[in-house]
């Protein structure tokens, strides 16, 4: 009977973690309509490109909303994109925030934006350090994508700034993400 029990309490253990992560839908956080939607040319794509913001960071929803709202305003406004360019962010206040969303083309990497899902952590992790909810954030919606063939299953996991001439995703985020499992430390 024991046995049973450890059985069962590890099948529901693992029912409970597969389960996908709420995400807040573009209308949960007043995003205004693209420009133009352009889907992926690899889908599922065989890439997640890990940004982060080089903003401040946020704490609550109530903070962040505004946030991704500003960095929509900034990436139409400034750069004259269609949209806000990742397809998720993730907030210090361990939500996701839907950007363009599962299956668009982004425009956060020039050489992958055709065959990579963009995911932005909101703060500065070149000067500070990600927070945990964060991190867990994206372990969880990796886990989700790929589990639900919303990305590769060997899908390859970088930096941004492995690329590009850039600092982004920040040192303190990107001495974690390549520690963890697919991540490529020389993309092509």
């Amino acid at each position: 009977m024991m046995y049973f029990r450890l059985i069962l309490f590890i099948f529901l253990l693992y029912q409970v973690s597969a389960k996908c992560p709420d995400i807040i839908s573009r209308s949960g956080w007043n995003a205004s309509p693209p420009g133009d939607v352009t889907f992926l040319r690899e889908n599922p794509p065989s890439y997640i490109v890990v940004h982060h913001s080089a903003t401040k960071s946020c704490n609550s929803k109530q903070d962040c909303i505004p946030l991704v709202k500003s960095i929509q305003n900034s990436h139409i406004n400034d750069k004259k994109w269609s949209d806000i360019g990742y397809n998720f962010l993730i907030g210090g206040d361990g939500n996701i925030y839907e950007g363009r969303g599962w299956g668009i083309r982004g425009a956060h990497s020039v050489p992958y934006n055709k065959r990579s899902l963009g995911i932005c952590l909101l703060g500065n992790f070149e000067i500070d350090n990600p927070h945990n909810n964060q991190l867990k954030a994206l372990e969880d919606l990796l886990y989700c994508a790929r589990t639900t063939n919303k990305i590769s299953e060997n899908y390859r996991l970088i930096g941004h700034g492995q690329r590009s001439s850039t600092l982004c995703p920040g040192k303190n985020l990107y001495n974690v993400i390549k520690t963890w499992p697919h991540f490529d430390p020389h993309p092509q």
